[in-house]
């Protein structure tokens, strides 16, 4: 008996046009993805002020709570991923993470808030591990850079939206507002997923279709996957990166309005401009490098994401230490452009790294490693650090990790060309 998932007759590669419709859709799916996942540090300090009466550490529980479920429900959605129907199962996703977004509306206390937002992350699983795959599967190799620079300027242009969203309708009609707001669209995109094409896995790739029957085990797919030392050292600085770049987006907001004397509808517009414009230039700027350097080394995605990321420390430090707005205002710019540089060209190492049959596989076990390891421990941790402290104290862990995390690529990077001896 066939599962209601499984896809045993896959269509022929889709065409420019049916490829681009594809990258357009599963953007949009991504920018809302980014919205959704940080409207609720937008509406931080209201939800502290308000009836629910959080505190900085239950604040940052319900990002956690979140990631958590999302990095469980990955390895799962991967293997799925891998076998059946992935226009379904992310049709599945969206809609599953879009009512329960609207359901945090309705929260009454944290324990029903917590629970609402940590079920988001059963659906954003779905579609978390198995989109690179499917792009992967609608453009060739030599292209993938500036494909996932389009689909990952989703993140900052969605994160953006999350903040300005979130603090513009909380500001006018609550924090409530802003959950059915940023929930509600989803089931839209939940329909427009069911007609993405679905293409032979590894079309694109020079090694050819991968045969839909028999499919590899589970345990063959993983064994596999945490024998590839490339592929565990780019996870491995992805986990940094995240516990970076998770701790700072949640905190930030609250960063300038308790720390820098912001006011609150100020502080979260202004994150979310920098955001865009910073997301914009940086994911482009990275995902172009990455690809026009891939002609003179085989590891350009990781030299530019090793490179860019160590760039970022001193001026993450300095926008975190100084209290001077002439000063951290400027480097919250730059440290933004330099760590985006990296979403394109290492998301796309990881999907080149491993085989066609395995990317949805091995995006979820980035995805529960990345998580368990980076943005499940630093918001809450953060949030811990800022009640024995103060916020703008607790937040110096940010460039410690960000420099971790350019240290890991670098050296993965480094160890890539020496094992290829200089071929691109």
């Amino acid at each position: 008996m066939h599962h209601r998932f499984l896809n045993r007759t896959p269509s022929l590669p889709p065409g420019p046009a049916a490829a681009r419709w594809g990258l357009a859709v599963l953007t949009a799916i991504n920018l809302f993805n980014y919205l959704d996942r940080w409207i609720v540090a937008a509406l931080v300090e209201s939800l502290k002020k308000s009836d629910l009466a959080l505190d900085d550490f239950q604040l940052g529980l319900l990002a956690t709570g979140f990631i958590v479920v999302y990095t469980l429900t990955s390895p799962l959605f991967g293997i799925l991923g891998d076998r059946g129907s992935r226009p379904r199962l992310l049709a599945l996703g969206v809609g599953l993470w879009s009512v329960a977004t609207a359901l945090a509306g309705r929260a009454q206390g944290f324990v029903s808030l917590f629970l609402a937002r940590s079920a988001v992350g059963i659906g954003e699983a779905a579609y978390g591990t198995i989109s690179p795959g499917l792009l992967a599967d609608y453009y060739p190799k030599s292209r993938r850079g500036r494909v996932f620079a389009v689909f990952f300027v989703a993140i900052p242009v969605g994160s953006a939206l999350g903040y300005v969203v979130g603090g513009l309708i909380d500001h006018r009609w609550g924090w409530r507002a802003a959950f059915y707001v940023a929930g509600l669209p989803g089931l839209l995109l939940a329909l427009m997923a069911l007609s993405l094409p679905d293409p032979p896995r590894g079309s694109q790739d020079e090694e050819g279709i991968v045969p839909a029957l028999p499919p590899p085990s589970t345990r063959q797919v993983y064994r596999d996957l945490f024998r590839n030392t490339p592929y565990i050292l780019t996870v491995l600085g992805y986990a940094a990166y995240t516990f970076a770049i998770g701790g700072l987006a949640f905190w930030a907001p609250a960063f300038l309005e308790r720390m820098r004397g912001v006011p609150k509808s100020q502080a979260t517009v202004e994150f979310g401009a920098i955001i865009v414009v910073t997301g914009l230039v940086g994911t482009f700027a990275g995902g172009w490098l990455g690809d026009a350097l891939l002609k003179r080394w085989k590891e350009a995605y990781l030299w530019v994401s090793g490179v860019a990321t160590l760039l970022a420390v001193p001026a993450a430090f300095l926008a975190l230490a100084s209290p001077r707005r002439a000063v951290y205002l400027p480097a919250i710019v730059v440290t933004e452009i330099l760590l985006f540089a990296s979403t394109g060209p290492v998301n796309s190492a990881i999907v080149n790294v491993v085989s066609p049959g395995e990317r949805a596989s091995a995006v979820a076990l980035s995805i529960f490693a990345m998580h368990i390891l980076g943005d499940v421990p630093s918001p809450p941790l953060i949030g811990a650090l800022s009640q024995a402290s103060d916020l703008a104290r607790a937040l110096l862990v940010v460039p410690v990790a960000i420099a971790v995390a350019g240290a890991v690529w670098t050296w993965a990077a480094w160890r890539g060309e020496r094992a290829a001896g200089g071929r691109p």
